[in-house]
């Protein structure tokens, strides 16, 4: 980056469905803030990414945003979330629930480990894309992120 250029926000996307991960990287990368984006594929991978486990990730950027899907193998969005808040080192990234349910139970629990939104993935493209950038424009323009 140079020094003209501001630094651009960094989200890490915790998501196992390519066509979800795709269509979020795609709005984020159309949208009018400059976003860099990490994809993890399952909870897992996710909480190594965060804590900088294994070669892979030992350069691991902090996201300054996290996109979380409940269900998925390994360790779910639930358990992320979880270890995430628990953390001391990393519970002040905000986490946004981003998952096809609208159960009410998983709202609440979701609500109950910490997280600072929940949202229900649109099933229409258009829907999709416009809720991802309003994220985006709610946590990069509306509010002061922690450092």
């Amino acid at each position: 980056m140079s020094d003209d250029q501001p630094e651009p926000f960094h989200i890490l996307l915790v998501e196992d469905d390519p066509a979800d991960a795709g269509l979020v990287k795609r709005a984020i990368r159309d949208g009018k803030i400059l976003c860099a984006v990490d994809h993890a594929k399952d909870g897992a991978e996710a909480i190594d990414f965060l804590r900088r486990r294994g070669e892979r990730f030992a350069d691991a950027r902090r996201p300054d945003l996290i996109l979380l899907d409940l269900n998925m193998p390994r360790l779910d969005g639930r358990q992320v979330l979880q270890e995430v808040k628990n953390d001391p080192d990393l519970r002040s990234i905000p986490v946004v629930v981003l998952t096809t349910s609208d159960i009410e139970h998983d709202v609440e629990a979701s609500y109950l480990l910490g997280a600072n939104s929940f949202v229900t993935k649109p099933m229409d493209v258009q829907d999709f894309f416009d809720v991802i950038r309003s994220l985006e424009n709610y946590w990069f323009n509306v509010v002061k992120l922690a450092k």
